[in-house]
Protein backbone atom coordinates (compact mmCIF):
# COMPACT_ATOMS: atom_id res chain seq x y z
CA UNK A 1 0.00 0.00 0.00
CA UNK A 2 1.40 3.39 -0.99
CA UNK A 3 1.21 6.42 1.26
CA UNK A 4 -1.44 7.95 -1.00
CA UNK A 5 -3.54 4.78 -0.96
CA UNK A 6 -3.31 4.68 2.83
CA UNK A 7 -5.16 8.03 3.02
CA UNK A 8 -8.34 6.27 1.84
CA UNK A 9 -7.80 2.97 3.66
CA UNK A 10 -11.31 1.71 4.37
CA UNK A 11 -10.13 -0.39 7.31
CA UNK A 12 -8.46 2.52 9.16
CA UNK A 13 -11.53 3.72 11.06
CA UNK A 14 -12.88 0.23 11.71
CA UNK A 15 -9.63 -0.93 13.28
CA UNK A 16 -9.70 2.10 15.54
CA UNK A 17 -13.34 1.63 16.49
CA UNK A 18 -12.72 -2.04 17.32
CA UNK A 19 -9.85 -0.96 19.55
CA UNK A 20 -12.03 1.71 21.15
CA UNK A 21 -14.71 -0.85 21.98
CA UNK A 22 -12.12 -2.96 23.78
CA UNK A 23 -9.73 -0.39 25.25
CA UNK A 24 -11.08 3.16 24.84
CA UNK A 25 -11.87 5.50 27.72
CA UNK A 26 -15.60 5.64 28.39
CA UNK A 27 -15.94 6.76 32.01
CA UNK A 28 -14.48 10.28 32.06
CA UNK A 29 -16.85 12.87 33.59
CA UNK A 30 -17.57 14.61 30.27
CA UNK A 31 -18.36 11.29 28.60
CA UNK A 32 -21.53 10.99 30.69
CA UNK A 33 -24.60 12.91 29.51
CA UNK A 34 -22.79 14.19 26.41
CA UNK A 35 -24.57 17.47 25.78
CA UNK A 36 -22.97 20.17 23.58
CA UNK A 37 -22.41 22.32 26.68
CA UNK A 38 -20.66 19.61 28.69
CA UNK A 39 -18.51 18.51 25.74
CA UNK A 40 -17.62 22.13 24.94
CA UNK A 41 -16.41 22.84 28.49
CA UNK A 42 -14.27 19.70 28.50
CA UNK A 43 -12.75 20.41 25.09
CA UNK A 44 -11.72 23.93 26.10
CA UNK A 45 -10.27 22.72 29.41
CA UNK A 46 -8.35 19.92 27.70
CA UNK A 47 -6.55 22.36 25.39
CA UNK A 48 -2.92 22.43 26.59
CA UNK A 49 -3.90 20.52 29.77
CA UNK A 50 -3.69 16.85 30.83
CA UNK A 51 -6.83 14.81 31.53
CA UNK A 52 -5.83 14.08 35.13
CA UNK A 53 -5.42 17.80 35.80
CA UNK A 54 -8.70 18.72 34.14
CA UNK A 55 -10.99 16.23 35.94
CA UNK A 56 -11.29 18.03 39.33
CA UNK A 57 -11.54 21.44 37.65
CA UNK A 58 -14.25 20.15 35.31
CA UNK A 59 -16.26 18.66 38.15
CA UNK A 60 -16.15 21.84 40.24
CA UNK A 61 -16.88 24.01 37.21
CA UNK A 62 -19.90 21.94 36.19
CA UNK A 63 -21.19 21.87 39.75
CA UNK A 64 -21.17 25.67 39.86
CA UNK A 65 -22.20 26.23 36.21
CA UNK A 66 -24.37 23.22 35.29
CA UNK A 67 -25.93 24.94 32.26
CA UNK A 68 -24.86 27.53 29.70
CA UNK A 69 -27.33 30.00 31.23
CA UNK A 70 -25.56 29.72 34.60
CA UNK A 71 -22.20 30.45 32.98
CA UNK A 72 -23.59 33.37 31.00
CA UNK A 73 -25.13 34.94 34.12
CA UNK A 74 -21.95 34.70 36.22
CA UNK A 75 -19.43 37.50 36.67
CA UNK A 76 -16.08 37.31 34.93
CA UNK A 77 -14.33 37.30 38.31
CA UNK A 78 -16.25 34.21 39.40
CA UNK A 79 -15.54 32.37 36.14
CA UNK A 80 -11.84 33.17 36.41
CA UNK A 81 -11.86 32.07 40.05
CA UNK A 82 -13.10 28.60 39.07
CA UNK A 83 -10.50 28.55 36.28
CA UNK A 84 -7.57 29.66 38.46
CA UNK A 85 -4.70 27.19 38.14
CA UNK A 86 -5.57 25.88 34.68
CA UNK A 87 -3.65 28.65 32.93
CA UNK A 88 -4.18 30.12 29.45
CA UNK A 89 -6.88 32.36 30.93
CA UNK A 90 -8.10 33.64 27.57
CA UNK A 91 -9.85 30.27 27.37
CA UNK A 92 -11.99 31.14 30.38
CA UNK A 93 -12.81 34.62 29.09
CA UNK A 94 -13.78 33.16 25.73
CA UNK A 95 -15.95 30.55 27.48
CA UNK A 96 -17.78 33.27 29.34
CA UNK A 97 -18.27 35.42 26.24
CA UNK A 98 -19.36 32.42 24.17
CA UNK A 99 -21.92 31.42 26.80
CA UNK A 100 -23.40 34.91 26.73
CA UNK A 101 -23.54 34.74 22.94
CA UNK A 102 -25.32 31.34 23.00
CA UNK A 103 -27.91 32.79 25.37
CA UNK A 104 -28.39 36.13 23.61
CA UNK A 105 -28.16 35.04 19.97
CA UNK A 106 -29.13 31.35 19.99
CA UNK A 107 -31.76 31.37 22.76
CA UNK A 108 -29.58 29.22 25.00
CA UNK A 109 -29.29 26.36 22.48
CA UNK A 110 -25.96 25.50 20.90
CA UNK A 111 -25.84 25.87 17.12
CA UNK A 112 -25.76 22.51 15.36
CA UNK A 113 -23.18 22.92 12.62
CA UNK A 114 -19.40 23.23 12.62
CA UNK A 115 -19.61 26.56 10.81
CA UNK A 116 -22.04 28.09 13.32
CA UNK A 117 -20.10 26.73 16.30
CA UNK A 118 -16.99 28.46 14.97
CA UNK A 119 -18.80 31.80 15.29
CA UNK A 120 -18.56 31.48 19.08
CA UNK A 121 -15.46 32.99 20.77
CA UNK A 122 -12.65 30.52 21.38
CA UNK A 123 -14.05 27.76 19.16
CA UNK A 124 -11.89 26.85 16.19
CA UNK A 125 -12.40 24.17 13.57
CA UNK A 126 -11.09 21.28 15.68
CA UNK A 127 -13.08 22.17 18.81
CA UNK A 128 -16.20 22.71 16.72
CA UNK A 129 -15.65 19.31 15.12
CA UNK A 130 -15.31 17.64 18.51
CA UNK A 131 -18.50 19.23 19.87
CA UNK A 132 -20.44 18.41 16.71
CA UNK A 133 -19.28 14.81 16.42
CA UNK A 134 -19.32 13.79 20.10
CA UNK A 135 -22.53 15.48 21.22
CA UNK A 136 -24.51 15.70 17.94
CA UNK A 137 -23.28 12.77 15.85
CA UNK A 138 -22.28 15.08 13.00
CA UNK A 139 -19.48 13.83 10.73
CA UNK A 140 -16.63 16.27 11.37
CA UNK A 141 -12.86 15.74 11.63
CA UNK A 142 -10.76 17.12 14.48
CA UNK A 143 -7.09 18.05 14.73
CA UNK A 144 -5.82 18.30 18.30
CA UNK A 145 -2.27 17.44 19.35
CA UNK A 146 -3.05 13.75 19.78
CA UNK A 147 -4.55 13.46 16.30
CA UNK A 148 -1.60 15.28 14.74
CA UNK A 149 0.77 12.81 16.38
CA UNK A 150 -1.16 9.74 15.21
CA UNK A 151 -1.50 10.97 11.62
CA UNK A 152 2.03 12.31 11.17
CA UNK A 153 3.45 9.01 12.42
CA UNK A 154 1.08 6.74 10.56
CA UNK A 155 1.69 8.51 7.26
CA UNK A 156 5.26 9.71 7.98
CA UNK A 157 4.38 13.32 7.23
CA UNK A 158 7.43 15.55 7.43
CA UNK A 159 7.38 19.13 8.64
CA UNK A 160 6.09 20.96 11.69
CA UNK A 161 2.26 20.55 11.91
CA UNK A 162 1.92 24.26 12.55
CA UNK A 163 3.08 25.02 9.00
CA UNK A 164 0.24 25.79 6.61
CA UNK A 165 1.30 23.13 4.10
CA UNK A 166 1.48 20.39 6.72
CA UNK A 167 -1.72 21.51 8.46
CA UNK A 168 -3.66 21.48 5.20
CA UNK A 169 -2.40 18.00 4.39
CA UNK A 170 -3.38 16.70 7.82
CA UNK A 171 -6.88 18.17 7.56
CA UNK A 172 -7.28 16.60 4.12
CA UNK A 173 -6.29 13.19 5.48
CA UNK A 174 -8.55 13.55 8.53
CA UNK A 175 -11.49 14.48 6.31
CA UNK A 176 -10.98 11.41 4.11
CA UNK A 177 -10.58 8.99 7.01
CA UNK A 178 -13.49 10.17 9.20
CA UNK A 179 -16.27 7.57 8.90
CA UNK A 180 -19.92 8.28 8.15
CA UNK A 181 -21.13 6.45 11.27
CA UNK A 182 -20.03 6.38 14.91
CA UNK A 183 -18.35 9.74 14.39
CA UNK A 184 -18.38 10.55 18.10
CA UNK A 185 -16.60 7.32 19.00
CA UNK A 186 -14.13 7.85 16.16
CA UNK A 187 -13.32 11.34 17.43
CA UNK A 188 -12.83 9.95 20.92
CA UNK A 189 -10.62 7.06 19.80
CA UNK A 190 -8.32 9.35 17.82
CA UNK A 191 -7.75 11.38 20.99
CA UNK A 192 -7.47 8.27 23.19
CA UNK A 193 -4.96 6.56 20.94
CA UNK A 194 -2.68 9.58 20.93
CA UNK A 195 -3.00 10.08 24.68
CA UNK A 196 -2.54 6.49 25.84
CA UNK A 197 -0.69 4.55 23.11
CA UNK A 198 0.83 6.83 20.45
CA UNK A 199 2.41 8.97 23.15
CA UNK A 200 4.94 11.70 22.54
CA UNK A 201 7.71 9.71 24.18
CA UNK A 202 7.84 5.94 24.57
CA UNK A 203 4.88 5.03 22.33
CA UNK A 204 3.60 1.49 22.96
CA UNK A 205 3.40 0.47 19.32
CA UNK A 206 2.77 -3.20 20.09
CA UNK A 207 -0.59 -2.20 21.60
CA UNK A 208 -1.61 -0.02 18.65
CA UNK A 209 -4.31 -1.20 16.23
CA UNK A 210 -2.48 0.66 13.44
CA UNK A 211 0.91 -0.97 14.05
CA UNK A 212 0.92 -2.98 10.81
CA UNK A 213 0.21 0.04 8.58
CA UNK A 214 2.14 2.78 10.44
CA UNK A 215 4.90 4.00 8.14
CA UNK A 216 6.98 5.61 10.90
CA UNK A 217 6.86 2.35 12.86
CA UNK A 218 7.94 0.32 9.84
CA UNK A 219 10.91 2.67 9.45
CA UNK A 220 11.69 2.60 13.17
CA UNK A 221 11.29 6.39 13.21
CA UNK A 222 8.31 6.92 15.50
CA UNK A 223 10.17 9.51 17.58
CA UNK A 224 10.91 11.65 14.53
CA UNK A 225 7.23 12.50 14.15
CA UNK A 226 5.67 14.94 14.50
CA UNK A 227 8.53 17.27 13.76
CA UNK A 228 9.04 20.03 16.31
CA UNK A 229 8.56 23.71 15.81
CA UNK A 230 11.90 25.40 15.08
CA UNK A 231 13.21 26.48 18.47
CA UNK A 232 13.85 30.05 19.44
CA UNK A 233 15.43 31.17 22.69
CA UNK A 234 12.76 32.53 24.99
CA UNK A 235 13.30 36.16 25.95
CA UNK A 236 13.65 37.04 29.61
CA UNK A 237 11.68 39.77 31.34
CA UNK A 238 11.58 40.95 34.92
CA UNK A 239 9.09 42.69 37.17
CA UNK A 240 8.62 43.70 40.81
CA UNK A 241 5.33 42.65 42.38
CA UNK A 242 4.34 45.14 45.04
CA UNK A 243 2.62 43.49 48.01
CA UNK A 244 1.14 46.31 50.09
CA UNK A 245 -0.62 45.44 53.36
CA UNK A 246 -2.66 48.01 55.30
CA UNK A 247 -3.36 48.29 59.01
CA UNK A 248 -6.53 46.18 58.66
CA UNK A 249 -4.68 43.14 57.37
CA UNK A 250 -5.80 43.75 53.80
CA UNK A 251 -3.53 43.49 50.75
CA UNK A 252 -3.73 45.59 47.62
CA UNK A 253 -4.65 43.83 44.38
CA UNK A 254 -4.94 45.20 40.87
CA UNK A 255 -7.16 43.85 38.11
CA UNK A 256 -5.16 43.27 34.96
CA UNK A 257 -6.39 44.41 31.53
CA UNK A 258 -8.69 41.94 29.73
CA UNK A 259 -6.09 41.07 27.11
CA UNK A 260 -2.50 39.94 27.48
CA UNK A 261 -0.81 37.81 30.11
CA UNK A 262 -3.15 36.90 33.01
CA UNK A 263 -5.84 38.94 31.28
CA UNK A 264 -8.74 39.78 33.59
CA UNK A 265 -7.10 38.21 36.64
CA UNK A 266 -6.23 39.96 39.90
CA UNK A 267 -2.55 40.45 40.56
CA UNK A 268 -0.22 42.76 42.47
CA UNK A 269 0.67 46.21 41.16
CA UNK A 270 3.90 45.85 39.20
CA UNK A 271 6.94 48.09 39.30
CA UNK A 272 9.57 48.07 36.56
CA UNK A 273 12.54 49.84 38.17
CA UNK A 274 14.05 48.29 41.33
CA UNK A 275 15.78 51.59 42.14
CA UNK A 276 12.54 53.59 42.08
CA UNK A 277 10.07 51.37 43.92
CA UNK A 278 8.80 54.11 46.24
CA UNK A 279 8.52 56.69 43.45
CA UNK A 280 6.78 54.32 41.04
CA UNK A 281 4.48 52.96 43.74
CA UNK A 282 3.35 56.50 44.55
CA UNK A 283 2.78 57.28 40.88
CA UNK A 284 0.94 54.02 40.23
CA UNK A 285 -1.22 53.64 43.34
CA UNK A 286 -1.12 56.95 45.14
CA UNK A 287 0.35 55.24 48.22
CA UNK A 288 3.52 56.51 49.87
CA UNK A 289 5.63 53.60 51.06
CA UNK A 290 8.00 54.40 53.90
CA UNK A 291 9.94 51.15 53.53
CA UNK A 292 9.70 47.75 51.91
CA UNK A 293 11.20 44.28 52.20
CA UNK A 294 12.41 42.68 48.97
CA UNK A 295 12.03 38.90 48.80
CA UNK A 296 13.97 36.33 46.81
CA UNK A 297 13.24 36.49 43.09
CA UNK A 298 11.76 33.49 41.28
CA UNK A 299 11.01 32.60 37.66
CA UNK A 300 7.62 31.98 36.09
CA UNK A 301 7.76 30.65 32.54
CA UNK A 302 5.12 31.31 29.91
CA UNK A 303 4.91 29.67 26.51
CA UNK A 304 6.83 32.51 24.87
CA UNK A 305 9.02 34.10 27.55
CA UNK A 306 10.48 33.79 31.06
CA UNK A 307 9.35 36.24 33.72
CA UNK A 308 11.60 36.84 36.73
CA UNK A 309 9.45 38.09 39.62
CA UNK A 310 10.79 39.98 42.64
CA UNK A 311 8.18 40.34 45.43
CA UNK A 312 8.41 43.48 47.56
CA UNK A 313 6.40 43.63 50.81
CA UNK A 314 5.42 46.93 52.39
CA UNK A 315 3.08 48.00 55.20
CA UNK A 316 1.08 51.23 55.04
CA UNK A 317 -1.37 53.16 57.21
CA UNK A 318 -4.25 53.61 54.80
CA UNK A 319 -6.68 56.39 55.79
CA UNK A 320 -9.61 55.09 53.72
CA UNK A 321 -12.42 52.71 54.58
CA UNK A 322 -11.88 49.04 55.22
CA UNK A 323 -13.02 45.98 53.31
CA UNK A 324 -12.66 46.02 49.57
CA UNK A 325 -12.11 49.76 49.19
CA UNK A 326 -10.85 50.98 45.84
CA UNK A 327 -8.17 53.65 45.83
CA UNK A 328 -7.31 56.59 43.64
CA UNK A 329 -10.91 56.57 42.33
CA UNK A 330 -9.85 53.63 40.20
CA UNK A 331 -11.88 50.43 40.22
CA UNK A 332 -8.93 48.30 39.11
CA UNK A 333 -7.47 48.45 42.66
CA UNK A 334 -8.92 46.52 45.54
CA UNK A 335 -8.06 45.92 49.21
CA UNK A 336 -8.42 42.19 49.74
CA UNK A 337 -8.81 40.65 53.21
CA UNK A 338 -6.08 38.03 53.53
CA UNK A 339 -7.99 35.86 55.99
CA UNK A 340 -10.93 35.36 53.61
CA UNK A 341 -11.12 32.67 50.93
CA UNK A 342 -10.58 34.45 47.60
CA UNK A 343 -13.50 34.45 45.17
CA UNK A 344 -11.40 36.07 42.49
CA UNK A 345 -9.40 34.85 39.53
CA UNK A 346 -5.78 34.89 40.66
CA UNK A 347 -2.61 34.23 38.69
CA UNK A 348 -0.80 31.14 40.01
CA UNK A 349 2.27 32.98 41.41
CA UNK A 350 0.01 35.58 43.00
CA UNK A 351 -1.99 32.91 44.80
CA UNK A 352 1.22 31.42 46.21
CA UNK A 353 2.54 34.80 47.30
CA UNK A 354 -0.75 35.63 49.03
CA UNK A 355 -0.45 32.45 51.08
CA UNK A 356 3.13 33.34 51.97
CA UNK A 357 2.21 36.90 53.00
CA UNK A 358 -0.60 35.61 55.21
CA UNK A 359 1.85 33.37 57.04
CA UNK A 360 4.14 36.32 57.76
CA UNK A 361 1.44 38.38 59.49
Amino acid sequence: MTQKDAYTDSTFSQRLLDWFDAHGRKHLPWQQNKTPYRVWISEIMLQQTQVTTVIPYYQKFMERFPAVTDLAAASEDEVLHFWSGLGYYSRARNLHNAAKKVVSEFSGTFPCSVEQLMVLPGIGRSTAGAIASISMGIRAPIMDGNVKRVLTRHFAIHGWPGQTRVANELWDIAEKLTPESRTGDYTQVMMDLGATVCKRSKPTCQACPLEDSCIAHKLGQERLFPESKPKKDKPEKSTIMLMVVNQYGEILLEKRPPSGIWGGLWSFPEISNPDQIIEQALEKTGLLLKEFDTWQSFRHTFSHYHLDITPALSFVEYPGQTSNTVIKDHDSYYWFALHQSPELGLAAPVKKLLQKVEKTL
